[in-house]
């Protein structure tokens, strides 16, 4: 196993595989790796399999970059049973015929839940009240009641009818419950419905194609506990969508010293009109900053975060 005092710092890109909750991946991580620092993106329920982001050393500070932005899933969705945990784990709380529901119908709901919508989340989720998770005061048998939360369902794209299944692809916004919509999908059509299979197949502009299964990864670090390195990707391609700026050696002393500095505009790829953040690097390339801006005015930016170099080991 890698010496805990040589950290490593990066981004992996695991396909989670069902049964395994985000924080038992996060252990695993850890026991392979060697790190001691390595957290995830955004949970995914135990049932749930696809794209779950793993940083490690210092791209933990970059979570939040990474939390935010459009998710896609692949969904089934069964009709006619509902369960205390909106989803096919939970305890069964009805059943009925479904089988009056035609794709005509269906169709016909679906544009419903398109765009922003109020959706009240599971009881049986992680979200907390009063301090609680939801999840605990649930299993006490604890009356609880959840406030709604607006969120945005991009797109609703039909895959496949297969009675009492449905399956589509969906982009939504952070914090959407996939379980939720299932529900109150069931709720609208009529005979209710619970979630059954779910995919993450995309998380802050990763895809599914680019995950790497945990066993993959644990024969990889096998021979030389070092060959599940050549998955991880460096931490700044986690934030590739904010403009760039490589400064000069003078700009760098006053941000590694936590001071503001003027940047001219020209300087900035893509242009950061409208920016609130830059990636700074250092002349050869290697990521040395997140700048925000202080005032648009004067072109001045002040770090908000300051990573070591250099940020990806080997």
């Amino acid at each position: 196993m890698p010496a805990k005092d040589n950290p490593i710092s990066g981004l992996l890109i695991i396909d989670k595989p069902k049964g395994l909750t985000s924080h038992d991946v996060v252990n695993r991580v850890r026991r392979l790796s060697g790190q001691r620092k390595v957290g995830h993106t955004g949970t995914l329920d135990p049932m749930a399999t696809g794209v779950l982001l793993i940083c490690l050393g210092q791209a933990t500070r970059l979570i939040e970059y990474l939390m935010t932005g459009r998710k896609q899933y692949r969904a089934t969705i069964r009709f006619g049973v509902t369960t205390d945990t909106l989803d096919a784990e939970g305890k069964i709380i009805t059943q009925s015929d479904a089988s009056m529901l035609t794709e005509t119908d269906l169709k016909q709901i679906l544009p419903n839940f398109v765009g922003e919508i109020k959706q009240y989340p599971p009881l049986f989720s992680a979200l907390k009240k009063n301090g609680q998770p939801l999840y605990k005061l649930a299993r006490a048998g604890e009356t609880v009641e959840v406030d709604p939360r607006w969120v945005t369902i991009y797109s609703l794209t039909w895959c496949s009818w297969q009675p009492p299944d449905l399956t589509l692809d969906i982009v939504c916004s952070e914090g959407t419950y996939i379980r939720s919509l299932a529900r109150d999908i069931g709720q609208m059509a009529g005979p209710g419905a619970c979630l059954v299979e779910l995919t993450r197949t995309a998380n802050a502009g990763w895809s599914l194609d680019q995950a790497v299964s945990l066993e993959t990864l644990e024969h990889a670090a096998q021979p030389d506990q070092t060959g599940w390195q050549k998955y991880l990707y460096p931490p700044d391609q986690a934030i590739s969508h904010l403009p760039k700026v490589v400064l000069d050696e003078v700009a760098i002393s006053h941000i590694r010293y936590g001071r503001q500095i003027k940047i001219e505009p020209s300087t900035i790829e893509p242009s950061a009109a409208g920016a609130d953040f830059l990636r700074a690097y250092i002349p050869g390339g290697e990521f040395l900053a997140i700048l925000t801006l202080a005032d648009p005015i004067e072109n001045i930016w002040q770090p908000k975060k300051v990573f070591q170099t250099k940020m990806v080991d080997g």
